[in-house]
């Protein structure tokens, strides 16, 4: 199991498995859910390494460095911290 958490709470995720739906109980933003709008563009704090490699949409929405989309990322393995 790997974990996706904030500054106040973690939740546990499946190891290779979307972020969406912890992102959400996390408290992210979310808007189209299908990586158009960038309302769920996040932060990573810690772990980046543990998420997958940036997609097209990602690539397209122009995200670089620390910033993922929640609705299309997915955790690997391990624990990835996250600015809500």
């Amino acid at each position: 199991m790997a974990i996706l958490k904030s500054d106040s709470k973690e939740i546990e995720v499946s190891d290779g498995s979307p972020i969406q739906l912890a992102a959400d109980e996390l408290g992210v933003m979310f808007g189209c859910r299908d990586g158009r709008c960038g309302t769920c563009q996040t932060e990573i704090l810690e772990g980046i390494e543990n998420l997958s490699q940036p997609n097209d949409k990602e690539e397209a929405m122009g995200m670089t460095g620390p910033f993922r989309l929640c609705c299309q990322a997915e955790i690997k393995r391990g624990t990835v911290k996250i600015r809500v």
